[in-house]
């Protein structure tokens, strides 16, 4: 069934993957009605904890739940998931590679009327900088809802990165979902736009806009960890240059992780992301992507610079 929110397809998810197996736990910090974890204290309510507003005490509650066999999902914004909780997600669970998922829902600047407090520009950097933690960071409400299920089979500690936003999927319903597979969604010789989350809709509509003048290869990429530099070089193929897209830092995000893996067979780069600032407040959604040019115009500019 297609969604039109990320969370609404991870909570979904969540409630299909949890009657098949019953393993399956989830723990909200007072934030189910917006996390979508009430979806499934709905339909489990003995396999549902809420822990009130304490993420740090909910990572280590989910910690010994997983040392007993169970899968704990934890729930909050992006923001109080990984950074109450750092603490607790690396003595926990990184350290001892334990199998606990992380969601971080409300991502990036998707709670736009919140402003800095609830905005997470730094969570993927916060994460992918500890060992043994996959990265996942979705598409779109269908990729959310086939990340999940294979964030419920891998073994080991997940962080799933999910946006508030409302916007349509831009992958197909049955696109099977591998954890660290890149997806190129359009083939092109010039120059490689390696996009991830929300931003794959705009690099999409930026390769469309620049069809005849310049071939655009746009690459989804899902799992910002791990990311394999043989994987990635491939997905690049012989195109000449690089742009990444992300709804997150340019510090220590996608861009970092591309050109870390890029670092042996380097070619002319371009980051589209924030440009290490905090987020603000605004009325919508499209607004803040404006502002942090985040948007198929600064894609397509970036693609024609990289072009030259």
């Amino acid at each position: 069934m297609p969604h039109a929110n990320q969370r609404v397809a991870y909570g979904q998810a969540l409630i299909d993957a949890g009657r098949v197996n019953d393993k399956i736990v989830v723990l909200d910090a007072d934030l189910g009605g917006s996390t979508m974890g009430k979806m499934f204290e709905t339909e489990f309510p003995g396999r549902h904890l809420e822990v009130g507003i304490a993420e740090a005490n909910m990572t280590s509650m989910a910690a010994g739940l997983a040392l007993v066999g169970k899968i704990p999902f934890t729930n909050s914004f992006a923001v109080f998931s990984t950074g109450r909780s750092y603490d607790q997600i690396r003595q926990s669970v990184a350290i001892g590679n334990v199998n606990v998922k992380i969601c971080g829902s409300s991502a990036g600047l998707s709670d736009f009327g919140d402003g800095a407090t609830h905005q997470s520009v730094e969570d993927i950097a916060t994460m992918r900088a500890l060992p043994n933690i996959t990265v996942i960071c979705p598409a779109d409400p269908n990729e959310a809802y086939r990340a999940t299920l294979a964030a419920v089979e891998h073994v080991g500690p997940v962080y799933l990165r999910i946006s508030r936003a409302d916007y349509e999927s831009v992958t197909p319903e049955d696109k099977p979902f591998v954890i660290g597979e890149p997806v190129v969604m359009k083939d092109g010789t010039d120059v490689a736009v390696l996009a991830t989350g929300y931003m794959v809709g705009p690099a999409l509509k930026a390769a469309a806009a620049l069809e005849g003048r310049v071939s655009v290869k746009v690459v989804n990429i899902h799992t910002i960890k791990p990311l394999d530099a043989e994987k990635v070089l491939a997905a690049v193929g012989s195109c000449k240059a690089v742009v990444t897209a992300e709804e997150h830092s340019i510090v220590g995000g996608l861009g970092s992780a591309v050109a870390e893996a890029m670092r042996g067979n380097p070619k002319p780069t371009e980051f589209i992301g924030v440009r290490d600032e905090f987020g603000r407040s605004a009325h919508n959604f499209n607004e803040l992507m404006e502002h942090y040019e985040l948007t198929p115009k600064a894609i397509e500019e970036a693609v024609l610079k990289m072009n030259k």
